[in-house]
């Protein structure tokens, strides 16, 4: 099939270059220029784990050209189904902001109203209930009633990517959610995955759209409530000086509980899980109804950053004194700081008063433009250099492998938020972990 995908961010693009491997032909439409010239080019826009490979394979020179990208939103009239992978971000009262996702949506569909065929349009960006049904598709549908235009239905397919390993997990899928109001619709949409799924016989869900916006919020709720809950067990554990980690491998193997999500340490950040748990409290708040346990697993996240902070404080009062943050990215494998546990942690050492030395090995640029009064270095060897404390914020796998590099600090002490495994005892460490 001939697809289009408009927008080119962590999901548009991830989603772009997937749909390329699998056969399809693909047009991705951006309103940058220079995010289109570097797809065209055969580079990533993003860092993001395996995605170079795909997009080197697919555009550019010495490729398939199954992927291209534009700035045209014409394309979409030579395309079949088009994605929406728009951005909504949260607005300041938690709800998601429509305004980019419902540009794009109103374009798409002066766009398509030029087009005689059925045309299938896909929901691909988080949206609360309801928004595909009573927003997105009023959009896309309306300029269509124009005499000799075809007709454009509206779909709802839920990302369950994660930053990091999101071609990983596009391709080997727990789950394909099909939100669909109307039965062709639901076929476009199971044409487009059926590459997919004939590789990796995933479980399909078929189902509505607003179910389908609901299952991605469901999603994320309950796994950010589940790292809260670890992370609260592991501040008990902490006051009862017991390691959470042997909590956690003992719950672990109850198959009612399982053992992912089971790290206690700084908490959630980034892109899904603030704006998705704030956006569905958000809105259940609006109905009527008060979320506890969400609103809990907020707060409990939201502390995190100071119970770091203060075990530091029980050992080292920070006034002028040179701290090392290691990791900015709010978590391995990607550049993407939004929501990074790194931000509140930089922000209460600016407080009181330290001398800030960060480092994270793909992240520095991003966080610069957001603290650039601070020191950057080029390695965790040369942020260690001289410093009277060590946080780490981010689990780098490079971390893990410090070794020697601890004997340069001014004094050894190192507060983990992370549960790294370093040589505490071979190189004398004053070691303080956040939940253990």
């Amino acid at each position: 099939m001939h697809l289009s995908i408009v927008g080119s961010g962590y999901v548009g693009t991830t989603v772009a270059a997937c749909f390329a491997d699998l056969g399809h032909q693909v047009t991705n439409i951006d309103v940058d220029q220079s995010v289109v010239d570097t797809i065209n080019a055969g580079e990533a826009p993003i860092h993001e784990e395996g995605l170079q490979e795909l997009v080197d394979a697919h555009a550019g020179e010495n490729s398939t050209n199954r992927l291209r990208a534009t700035t045209d939103y014409d394309a979409v009239l030579n395309t079949d189904v088009t994605f929406l992978c728009l951005p909504t971000p949260q607005a300041e009262d938690g709800s998601i902001d429509l305004s980019i996702m419902a540009n794009g949506a109103e374009q798409l569909g002066e766009t398509l109203a030029e087009k005689a065929d059925h045309h299938t349009v896909v929901v691909k960006s988080t949206v609360v209930p309801g928004t595909t049904e009573e927003e997105i598709a009023p959009l896309l549908q309306n300029p269509s009633e124009r005499a000799d235009s075809g007709t454009v239905g509206a779909g709802m397919n839920p990302e369950f990517l994660r930053e990091g390993t999101a071609v990983h997990d596009f391709l080997h899928p727990d789950k394909v959610v099909l939100g669909a109001d109307n039965e062709r619709t639901r076929e476009d949409m199971h044409a487009v995955f059926a590459p997919l799924l004939d590789q990796h016989d995933a479980p399909v869900v078929e189902t509505d759209t607003r179910t389908a916006e609901m299952t991605k919020y469901a999603n994320n709720a309950f796994l950010a409530s589940k790292v809260s809950l670890i992370n609260d067990i592991g501040n008990i554990c902490k006051q009862f000086d017991i390691d959470a980690y042997e909590v956690a491998d003992a719950i672990g193997l109850d198959d009612r509980i399982g053992e992912q999500f089971l790290r206690s340490g700084l908490g959630w950040g980034g892109s899904c899980f603030p704006k998705d748990t704030r956006a569905i409290i958000h809105a259940a708040e609006e109905s009527g109804y008060e979320p506890a346990i969400l609103n809990a697993a907020v707060e409990v996240n939201d502390g995190q950053p100071e119970r770091l902070l203060e075990l530091l404080d029980e050992h080292l009062d920070v006034d002028g004194e040179r701290v090392a943050v290691l990791g900015l990215s709010f978590k391995p494998g990607t550049d993407d700081i939004r929501n990074a546990r790194s931000i509140p942690v930089i922000e209460k050492l600016q407080q009181r008063n330290a001398s800030i030395t960060a480092y994270d090995p793909v992240a520095a640029d991003e966080m610069r433009e957001r603290f650039p009064g601070i020191e950057y270095a080029d390695s965790a060897g040369d942020a260690l250099d001289g410093a009277s404390a060590a946080l780490i914020v981010t689990e780098w796998d490079e971390f893990a492998a410090l070794d020697e590099e601890f004997e340069s600090m001014n004094r050894k002490l190192v507060v983990d938020g992370r549960r790294v495994d370093l040589p505490i005892e071979e190189r004398d460490l004053e070691y303080e972990g956040l939940c253990w």
